[in-house]
């Protein structure tokens, strides 16, 4: 027989009956029963029952186990009584009486209980992750992300995709977020950098004439944490085509992408038809550029209906340039209560508030309420209404200023509304393309122009595009949104090097600049590149949506906290003197 197991503990059956079997595995919790003990067995394939009575050789030995032991048993197959059988697992026609025991490890009290679902603090989990990830729901988590992986390879190599591997270890790059650096021993005082992307590497495999490139690759960025971001690396399933249109990425990563989705999203509804947003009505319509498409929500702008009103407060601000009012509906939630909860909402999130309009039965039929209807009056009240298409029992929020001061709490406020009105479908993942991004952006502050998202990406309109107003010059690129995340970023590279310099100078990179930070990528697009476009798919995003999960904490197996510290392992941790001098660095203390 097999040193440690001749079966696992999620095989033995019916069939089995009679047999004599070894399992290993841990102790999921153990029940004495009159004088006859039973033991749950757990791996990481299942559950066996197995049991024990003072008949048993190893009876004593039995009484000491406790949870969490690692365990080998030998014993014999019986089958349950009939009303004993569990349907829930597949070993519950039988048990395993046991014969023999051998202890393979035991275990200290425990700093948290694997049976059960009981709730522990971020830090207890992440310090003692390899408990928590004994867990069932931990488990199925890690298998579910496995399979994914697997799944997206398949995909794909059906699609004529290759996959090659790009260096970890290379040069600092600026692309939107800080690096991580790594000093090198053999060149004192300079520094390698962990890529934030494979970005530059799979252009330049395009120019190596690499038709499609993928690979499962790991990301490694100095960034703030979030529920859907870790703070320090990621995976995406990265891919690049050569001779390749928008259009051409689009029909490509779809197939995949879907095929995934319907895979392994647990019966939930997959979009079939996957609408392309302007980025520009994007952010009018949802406030965001990641908008949920679960919730019909759909916000419009009503302006022209306080231009000039008796609310002084939006009057004035239209006054200004480059303001507007934009309206929510809200249907159902026609009442002061829920209008009163929503503007607290507002100024909770650093706004001064959210007016509203509610329609109710009154003396003479339905009529608005609310301070704002008393002010603009019944004519401009029953336009908006029209416009809003909303009646009796709902209600219209309003926020007034720039844009960019009051989108991100409108795209939130959206959402709860939808959220709290159960107006946001369940059981379902809606996909939209948002595309046309603008080029560039205006610091407010500083009015300096600079590019707002992959300063790599081909300029709609070629080279002639950006001798005219650089904010309204729109790039190739191309965000996927799936329930409010953003799943896919990409474009299509800028693969001309007259046209680079040129955008690049625009945002205030001089060529010369440009060569010393991106020497690799414009020294081989000297010597005929390929017009090239790819993406990238958020893995441990994709895995927390198809978990259902709504911290990305649960599906990555040894995350970082929200300080970006390894409880678990120490890191980040103080170099040796001896570390430091080979290195030639010298730490300076923290600032006061």
């Amino acid at each position: 027989m097999h040193a440690f197991r001749s079966h696992t503990c999620a095989e033995l059956n019916a069939s089995n009956v009679g047999e004599t079997v070894r399992l290993s595995g841990w102790v999921h919790r153990v029940r004495d029963h009159g004088g006859v003990l039973f033991i749950d067995l757990r791996d990481h394939y299942g559950m066996t029952q197995v049991l024990c009575d003072p008949d048993s050789p190893v009876f004593n030995e039995v009484e000491h186990v406790r949870s969490e032991w690692c365990i080998r048993i030998d014993g014999n197959v019986k089958a349950r009584d009939p009303e004993l059988v569990n349907p829930k697992i597949p070993t519950g026609e039988i048990e395993v009486f046991i014969r023999d025991l051998e202890i393979h490890g035991a275990s200290e009290e425990l700093p948290l209980i694997v049976f059960g679902d009981q709730e522990y603090p971020e830090e207890t989990r992440l310090r003692y992750r390899f408990l928590d990830l004994r867990r069932e729901a931990m488990q199925e988590n890690m298998k579910l992300r496995s399979d994914v992986v697997a799944s997206l390879r398949r995909r794909m190599w059906d699609q004529g995709f290759r996959e090659h591997q790009t260096p970890i270890i290379t040069a600092s790059s600026p692309e939107g977020a800080r690096d991580f650096l790594v000093p090198s021993r053999l060149h004192p005082g300079k520094f390698y950098a962990l890529p934030q992307a494979p970005q530059q590497f799979k252009q330049l495999l395009m120019v190596s004439g690499f038709d499609k490139y993928f690979q499962i690759a790991p990301c490694f960025r100095d960034e703030d944490p979030r529920a859907d971001r870790a703070p320090t690396d990621f995976y995406q399933l990265d891919m690049e085509m050569s001779f390749a249109s928008q259009e051409d990425i689009f029909d490509t990563i779809q197939p995949v992408i879907e095929g995934a989705f319907e895979e392994f999203g647990g019966g939930h509804t997959v979009d079939k038809l996957w609408p392309r947003i302007k980025f520009a009505d994007a952010m009018k319509w949802y406030g965001t550029d990641k908008p949920d498409l679960r919730n019909p929500i759909k916000m419009q702008d009503v302006s022209e209906h306080f231009r000039g009103s008796g609310f002084a407060i939006f009057a004035k601000l239209l006054e200004q340039e480059g303001t507007e009012i934009r309206a929510i509906p809200a249907s159902g939630g026609g009442s002061r209560k829920f209008c009163d909860r929503m503007n607290a909402f507002a100024q909770k999130e650093g706004l001064p508030g959210m007016g509203y309009i509610f329609w109710r039965d009154g003396e003479s039929g339905m009529e608005a309420a609310g301070p704002l209807a008393k002010n603009i009056g019944p004519e401009r009240t029953e336009a908006i209404r029209q416009q809003m298409g909303v009646g009796k029992g709902d209600a219209v929020f309003f926020l007034g200023g720039k844009p960019q001061a009051f989108e991100r709490v409108a795209g939130l406020a959206r959402n709860v509304i939808g959220e709290e009105l159960g107006l946001t479908e369940q059981n379902r993942f809606a996909f939209a393309w948002i595309v046309d991004f603008p080029m560039y952006e205006k610091d407010l502050d500083t009015g300096v122009i600079d590019f707002s998202h992959n300063p790599f990406s081909m300029p709609q309109g070629g080279e002639q595009a950006l001798d005219g107003d650089p904010l309204e010059v729109l790039g190739f690129q191309y965000d996927l949104a799936c329930n409010g995340y953003e799943l896919v970023s990409g474009a299509i590279r800028n693969h001309r090097l007259d046209i680079m310099f040129k955008a690049f100078a625009i945002a205030g990179y001089g060529e010369d600049e440009v060569r010393k930070r991106f020497g690799g990528m414009v020294n081989a697009f000297r010597y005929g590149a390929p017009p090239h476009g790819g993406c990238a798919l958020g893995i441990d995003r994709m895995v927390m949506l198809l978990a259902d999960e709504q911290n990305i904490r649960e599906v990555i197996l040894f995350p970082m906290n929200q300080r970006a510290e390894d409880l678990m392992m120490g890191a980040p941790s103080e170099p040796t003197n001896e570390q430091l001098r080979e290195l030639r660095l010298r730490v300076l203390p923290p600032e006061e």
